[in-house]
């Protein structure tokens, strides 16, 4: 009976351990209607940290992410995940298009976030697409549904 409860117990250790992330951090470009750096590091098996800084509306915002990563298709390489966090933003009324006047916003407020990433084995690199409302609490407030992207990563494994 040992002997089975052993095997068991490595079996299913090792189903955990190949549906874990396949690198630790990743850096690269995002791009979408806001573009900009991504960087992700796992904190967990599944667990990780997004930070992302981009630039729109000739501003900047700050956001940052916990997301949580799951198998998808049951193909190595590809994981969805889901997330939320918050961010912090700069803009001019002049240039932003949904302003209707001539002062600086400072926003703050609250991210979602649902993807699809893929690892790939040959290189180093994973790309990820995702859709990230947001929300303003502070500043100029308001629901923002276009906040999806395409980010290409180098990972460090």
């Amino acid at each position: 009976m040992k002997k089975y409860s052993l095997v068991i117990f490595a079996i299913v250790l090792a189903s955990f351990t190949m549906n874990a992330q396949q690198y630790k951090t990743g850096l690269g470009l995002r791009g979408g209607l806001a573009n900009g750096i991504t960087v992700k590091h796992f904190i967990g098996e599944q667990a990780a940290l997004e930070g992302i800084v981009s630039s729109r509306w000739a501003g900047f915002g700050v956001t940052g992410l916990y997301e949580m990563h799951y198998p998808a298709f049951d193909t190595q390489g590809f994981f969805w995940y889901w997330g939320g966090g918050g961010h912090l933003g700069f803009w001019n009324g002049n240039d932003a298009a949904w302003a209707d006047d001539d002062q600086s916003y400072t926003v703050i407020g609250a991210d979602g976030i649902l993807g699809l990433e893929y690892n790939f084995s040959e290189v180093p690199l994973n790309i990820s697409l995702d859709w990230k409302p947001a929300i303003n609490f502070v500043g100029h407030s308001g629901f923002w549904f276009d906040g999806g992207g395409l980010s290409i990563r180098y990972l460090f494994r």
